[in-house]
């Protein structure tokens, strides 16, 4: 749900490029994701309060949750969280977990949630690259839409082949 937010928050920035990396390195008992947009980033001014409960931008709620319980869970397991910003360029955050910590959230089903928001969103470009101990797999959408010829991304049929393909190669690089 963390990475789900986040992307939504690019989306919310007006990002037309969006790029999530998710790195799951046994051997340094880690877990992170790193997501950058190109968006219309934000101030230092904002920068500095974006982990604040009760600190958010919308309009429509007086709190901004999220990311400060995506930190919260970072640093519960031993983790961390980064957030680098600049108005024009864009933003990348990153949240660092440690594996095997009792309170490391569960990643879930990751090729559910990015087909939601690739199929949602069919004119952002995304990028989803997942590495496991090296094994690395990579989803661009530009070489999906290039390979549909004139099947829109969004395509209600072209969903079920899509996710195959993503579970597929993740159970092939060994991603959980």
């Amino acid at each position: 749900m963390h990475i789900m937010d986040i992307l939504q928050n690019s989306i919310r920035a007006k990002a037309t490029r969006v790029m999530l990396d998710i790195k799951d390195d046994t051997q340094n008992n880690e877990l992170s994701f790193t997501i950058t947009d190109n968006g219309i980033g934000m101030p230092s001014n904002i920068l500095r309060q974006v982990t604040d409960p009760f600190f958010t931008t919308r309009t429509t709620r007086r709190v901004g949750l999220g990311l400060s319980l995506l930190k919260q869970n970072a640093e519960r397991t031993g983790g961390s969280l980064s957030i680098e910003s600049a108005e024009g360029i864009g933003t990348r955050l990153k949240a660092r977990f440690i594996k095997d910590s009792i309170d490391r959230p569960s990643l879930g089903d990751i090729s559910s949630a990015v087909l939601l928001t690739v199929t949602a969103n069919p004119a952002i470009d995304f990028e989803y690259t997942h590495t496991t101990d090296g094994r690395r797999f990579k989803f661009h959408t530009t070489e999906v839409r290039k390979a549909l010829g004139d099947i829109p991304i969004n395509e209600p049929s072209v969903y079920g082949h899509l996710l195959e393909m993503i579970n597929e190669n993740l159970k092939e690089i060994g991603a959980n």
